[in-house]
């Protein structure tokens, strides 16, 4: 694959509230590890929405792996100003990214008008990539649900590779992360 979407859940879906919380490190260090692999394997573009929670922490994860690895970010959020009513510390990191990537356009180059906006989104996602990397709980749908609707619908017809990161992937992350700390050994 040389083209692929990541998205997942947004923080509050996940219980996240602040930047800080241990989780975000978990969940980034689970993603990084597969877009490591996809990228030795080839993979070229990043392409994500920019909303936040797993895309924004993509987003800072491609901008942190650029320095190692020829690897592109796109963001092409489904409106303008997807960000002005979220808090300032997310508002600032989404401006950050859209800033160092490679590449930024919007899907629809005006305000939010309606869901459309979002399929709209999503259909051009599918069609421009060859696969997708999706925090996702089959217990828990929210919002990546519609997303994994199309694809599915989409790979009816078309080769579409979906790759996910589930909640026993983020527990074997915290093993790793815990058996990698110094610490763990001396007690």
């Amino acid at each position: 694959m040389k083209t692929i979407v990541v998205t997942g859940y947004k923080p509050m879906e996940l219980g996240i509230f602040k930047n800080d919380d241990p989780k975000v490190e978990i969940i980034k260090t689970a993603i990084k590890k597969r877009l490591i692999a996809l990228i030795d394997e080839g993979l070229h573009w990043v392409l994500i929405s920019g909303q936040m929670g797993v895309e924004l922490w993509t987003g800072e994860i491609i901008l942190e792996l650029k320095e190692e690895y020829d690897i592109k970010l796109a963001v092409l959020p489904p409106f303008s100003n997807q960000q002005s009513r979220w808090p300032d510390a997310m508002q600032h990191t989404y401006e950050f990214i859209i800033e160092q990537c490679d590449f930024y356009k919007e899907i629809y180059e005006k305000e939010y008008d309606g869901p459309y906006q979002f399929r709209a989104r999503d259909q051009f996602f599918v069609e421009h990539s060859e696969g997708c990397i999706m925090l996702y709980d089959e217990e828990t749908p929210g919002s990546p649900q519609y997303f994994l609707k199309l694809i599915k619908k989409y790979k009816e017809h078309h080769t579409y590779e979906l790759l996910f990161i589930t909640p026993l992937d983020l527990d074997e992350t915290v093993e790793e992360i815990r058996l990698t700390n110094p610490d763990y050994w001396t007690q």
